[in-house]
This record gives structure tokens, C-alpha cells and sequence, in this order.
């Protein structure tokens, strides 16, 4: 049920993903019920979707899974709703066996920045997080067929 990505989420964002092999991409529509001021984007949903694109590349590039340690967002333009945005993330680097540096922008229709992200991500194995309780069977079996493509 993540409000980020699920297709499950009613109410959520319902974001795909895609990647060049490097970088991973996902277009999305902002529905009008999450809408801060009038007609424009609310801050906390610009995050998520930077926080998802990262967390997405993260799971790409390191195959394994990614919990967001920190992360700095600067909006740098008004987003409005239900126009397509374009979102980009990439892990930019190693900091150790257990973390890695990420980033994410998101474009307007013309190709505008509006805003971008870095963010921390510290590593788990898919065994930890069943044991802490933060995966069900659904998203471990989405898991390990990702890692097998």
C-alpha cells in the first residue's frame, strides 16, 4: 500500500518506474486532491516523489533494498497539478558497505527544473526487514523477481 508507488493505493501516487541502465525515470500526474495552495503541488508530495525515484534507484544500482537515512529537497519552481512531471534518480555514490549518496530532480512539461533532492540511504537485506515487520510477502516476492531481471 505505499502512497509512493503501489498500484494498490487508491489514493496514491501510483508511480512506475523505468531506467537507461544508470538512471531511473517515472512520469507522473499530480491529482488535484493533493494540491497544497490552489492548483500547485503540496511540498510534501514533491518529496515523496524524490524520495521514490531515489529509494527506486538505490534498489536498481545496489540491488538490494534502501531505507532513506537523510534528505535535503530544494523547490526551486511551483509545481501545478495534473500536469506531467518527469522524475530522475541515480545513486551518485558509495559512501560505505552499508550507504550510498542518491539524487533526484523533477522537470515540468518544458523540461524546466523545479525541483531536486539528495538524500542518504542506508542499506538492509531483504531478511531484515521481514524481521523488523516493514515488508509482507507481497513486496519480498516483487523483490526477488526485480533482482532476478
Amino acid at each position: 500500500m505505499c502512497f509512493g508507488c503501489s498500484p494498490a493505493n487508491p489514493q496514491g501516487l501510483r508511480l512506475e518506474f523505468f531506467t537507461d541502465g544508470e538512471s531511473i525515470f517515472s512520469w507522473v500526474k499530480v491529482p488535484a486532491h493533493l494540491c497544497g495552495w490552489k492548483n500547485l503541488v503540496h511540498g510534501g508530495v514533491i518529496s515523496t516523489i524524490l524520495d521514490e525515484v531515489m529509494g527506486r534507484a538505490v534498489v536498481h544500482k545496489m540491488r538490494c533494498l534502501g531505507m532513506t537515512k537523510s534528505m535535503t529537497v530544494d523547490f526551486l519552481k511551483p509545481i501545478t497539478i495534473d500536469k506531467e512531471l518527469k522524475a530522475v534518480g541515480k545513486v551518485l555514490e558509495v559512501k560505505n558497505d552499508r550507504e550510498c549518496l542518491a539524487e533526484a530532480n523533477i522537470f515540468n512539461e518544458g523540461g524546466e527544473l523545479c525541483a531536486k533532492a539528495r538524500g542518504t540511504f542506508a542499506f538492509f537485506k531483504p531478511d531484515h526487514s521481514k524481521k523488523l515487520g516493514i515488508k509482507d510477502e507481497d513486496a519480498m516476492e516483487w523483490f526477488n523477481a526485480y533482482m532476478k531481471a
